[in-house]
């Protein structure tokens, strides 16, 4: 897959993962990880990132007597979010005219 492409789809997957509720790295990469294989050393580049586009915001609470960070998704964010998905509908109508020669010999194939 293409890296940015992917880099693309990591940082979704990120902003989905806080979408419903505010999250700490090593939770962000528990919820991720059945469906995409990430590391917490990959996840925190990411993490910076859309915080300085401010796409979430960063807060510190304690935690069992430490400070741990949660992070928190911004309008900008849920936006991003919104353009993926509209951006999801288009990729897939390309990939179903790329397809669609398999897909017509599939059915052909079963009608068979």
């Amino acid at each position: 897959m293409d890296i940015q492409m992917k880099r693309g789809l990591l940082d979704v997957c990120v902003l989905a993962a806080i979408k419903e509720h505010d999250s700490y790295g090593y939770q962000i990469v528990k919820d991720i990880k059945p469906y995409v294989d990430i590391s917490e050393s990959t996840l925190y580049p990411i993490l910076r990132r859309l915080e300085a586009t401010n796409q979430l915001q960063v807060y510190s609470t304690e935690h069992s007597g430490r400070l741990r960070k949660y992070y928190h998704i911004t309008p900008l964010g849920l936006q991003r979010i919104e353009e993926f998905r509209s951006d999801w509908r288009e990729l897939q109508s390309i990939y179903g005219y790329i397809f669609r020669e398999e897909l017509n010999h599939e059915q052909t194939d079963i009608l068979l």
